[in-house]
Order: structure tokens, then sequence, then C-alpha cells
């Protein structure tokens, strides 16, 4: 194993040092926010070369979601063609919101080993790594880079299911994207469940391509020129609740630290593995769209949530089974867990850290891109 970490870690700092092509330095300077020491370093999107298609496959959805049969993570870390199928799969998870992979048989080490190589091959910046979570405990079982979800942790009072139980009874608050409370948001996460009830507990995905697709061109030019303060302030208190200290340190990249925990991006983000333009709010951690009065912010993210909560055709759900695992991409979807059981749900979680938020005006919808509308 330890032979193997070190290929895979030699292999990850080689594609990390790819020179970056002018073309990404001077395209940046038109783009609007993102951060100069936090960029893509693809300067095109991604191409699928088609390696992906002799495993067993089916979209679950049209918008949203696509499922894998046969295919395990752990073989692909030891192929020679590694990198071309981990291209094809970044290709896939960014343009189809979430994939699903049906039984893996893999350690979480391989789950953090893999994340690490998604997102470098989906070109992450050089200074971004495996987001360290504000909340996870020092000395952790699995290392600081895996989280464990665990039914048993929430019924403590863990996490934004708790933060929001205190305002609603709608299952629906529960909408989130990862971490966008840090100036450095996630790219792609992916979690593993290995215990989970009889029934219940499915996931939800929403997407955020759709949701754009279903915006006025009037109002979607509106929201271009805006952005949005995300905060997860909340974690102080629940730091205090759970008697552990906040991770203050760096959390997977130099601009992630401190404790403010508050972020400002643009309300419409530039995917850059597709090249697509998605909304990028969320219930879970979206405070406030800036330059507008505050009752115009809450109006505009009240229509912006009822657009991915109402909208059951821009969903996917998902019915777990044992050691199945789901990958997705944090810049265009949003995801919900089901609280509807009682029995013990537990999982591994890695969530890797992709580039600063940006929008490229010059950026497609997916619908235009793909020639629907």
């Amino acid at each position: 194993m330890e032979a193997v970490n070190f290929s895979l870690n030699f292999t990850l700092v080689e594609l990390k040092r790819v020179n970056m092509p002018a073309v990404v330095a001077n395209a940046m300077s038109t783009f609007r926010e993102g951060n100069e020491e936090s960029q893509p370093r693809n300067s095109q999107p991604l191409e699928y070369s088609g390696s992906l298609d002799s495993y067993s496959h089916n979209d679950l959805t049209p918008a949203i979601g696509t499922e894998y049969k046969g295919l395990q993570v752990a073989d692909i870390l030891e192929l020679e063609q590694c990198d071309q199928l981990i291209n094809d799969l970044a290709v896939t998870i960014s343009r189809r919101g979430v994939v699903f992979l049906r039984d893996q048989d893999l350690t979480p080490q391989q789950m953090q080993a893999f994340g690490e190589k998604l997102s470098a091959v989906a070109g992450c910046p050089e200074s971004s790594g495996i987001h360290v979570h504000p909340l996870t405990e020092d000395g952790s079982e699995l290392g600081d880079q895996i989280s464990v979800i665990s039914s048993e942790k929430q019924k403590k009072g863990g996490g934004l299911t708790h933060q929001l139980s205190d305002t609603s009874r709608f299952a629906s608050v529960g909408w989130h994207s990862d971490i966008s409370f840090e100036p450095v948001p996630s790219d792609y996460a992916m979690l593993r469940i290995h215990t989970l009830p009889e029934t219940g507990g499915d996931t939800l995905w929403a997407s955020g391509y759709e949701v754009y697709d279903r915006l006025s061109p009037e109002v979607a030019g509106f929201l271009e020129g805006l952005t949005a303060t995300h905060d997860a302030k909340f974690f102080h208190d629940e730091a205090r609740r759970l008697g552990n200290p906040l991770r203050k340190g760096i959390r997977g990249s130099p601009l992630n630290q401190g404790e403010e925990l508050e972020a400002v991006h643009p309300v419409i983000r530039t995917n850059p593995v597709t090249g697509w333009k998605s909304v990028y709010v969320n219930r879970g951690f979206t405070k406030r769209i800036n330059g507008v009065t505050k009752d115009e912010s809450d109006l505009l993210l009240q229509y912006l949530f009822n657009l991915v909560t109402q909208n059951h055709d821009a969903q996917v759900r998902f019915k777990w089974n044992r050691n199945d695992m789901a990958i997705w991409d944090n810049r265009s979807t949003w995801h919900c867990a089901t609280y509807d059981y009682v029995e013990a749900r537990a999982g591994d979680r890695v969530c890797s850290l992709g580039e600063a938020p940006y929008l490229d005006p010059q950026s497609k919808s997916r619908r235009r891109d793909l020639g629907e509308i």
C-alpha cells in the first residue's frame, strides 16, 4: 500500500506542476469575481475520450444523474489508463452533475487518493487539496481529510441539519452545496454509504445548469452581475456545543483559514470542466445577495431556492444500497438528505477543493451548448 500511495502522490504532484498556459492567465482577466491565487489550470472545457463506454451505465433522468455498474474505483487507480479513465469520469460527473457507482470495494484512504486524483486531472489549482471541515475533531480515526457522515452524530446536534431544524419543518430546507462558505469551495465530493436502514435515507441532487436554463434571459443577465455572501457562522455555536475547537488553520487551501467562515461568490458561476453556467446560491449557506436591498435579496433568493425545490424534473433521487458511492460536482449541483428513518446510517465523505468561483461572460448554458434551445 505504501508503494501505491507513493505512486499516486507522485503522479498528483506532476499533474499539478503542469505549466499554466498563458491563455488561462489572459482569459482570467476577463472573468468576473474569482481569485488570481486560485484559478483553474485548464483553459478549455475537458473533452470526453470514450474510455468509459464499455462499462454498463444509464442516465437516471434527462437533466441529471448517471449510474455505472461494474466500475470499481479501486481498480481504476491501478490501471495503466488511469488518467484517461479519471478524465472521462470528471467530464461525466461535471456534465451529468452526479454519478452513482454501485457496490464499491475500497478503503477510505483509496477514496481520498481518488478524490485527489480526480480534482487534479480536472484542472484544480495547484494550491487546492482535500478539504478539512471546520468541525473535524483533532485525532479523528480516519484523519483530517475524511469526514464521517453519521446519523448518530447528527442526533447529538451536528451540522447543517441541527441549524435548520430550529427554523423549519420543511425537508427541503436541507438543500445545499458543500462548503460554499469557504473562499475556495468544493469541486467534487464523494460519499460511500456503508451502514444504512432497511428503507429510507435516500439522497436527492438537483442540477444548477437546469435551474439556470429556466431563468429568462433578462433575469439571467441581471443575476450575472451580482454576488452573494455565504457563511457558516453557526459552526461556532456547534463547536462550543460539541466541545470541539473550530479548525482555524489551512483547510485544504491557503485561502481557507481563520474563523470567519464567510465568502463572497458570484450568483452565477462557470464550471471550468464543462464551460456551462450554473446558479450558485444555496439555502444552507447563502445569506444575502449583495448590491440590492435586503427585501430584494430575500425575494431573489426565495425564487432561486424555489426553482431548486419545486422542479422535480431537475432532480434525481438515489436509493442507496450498502457500499454504493456517489460522486458529484458541487459547482453545479445541490443535494439534500432525507431523514425519514430511525436506524443508523453512516458513510465516509471526501471533499476536494476546486477554484475560487468565477463567471466567464462568454460561457454558455447547458441547453444552448447541447443545441436544445
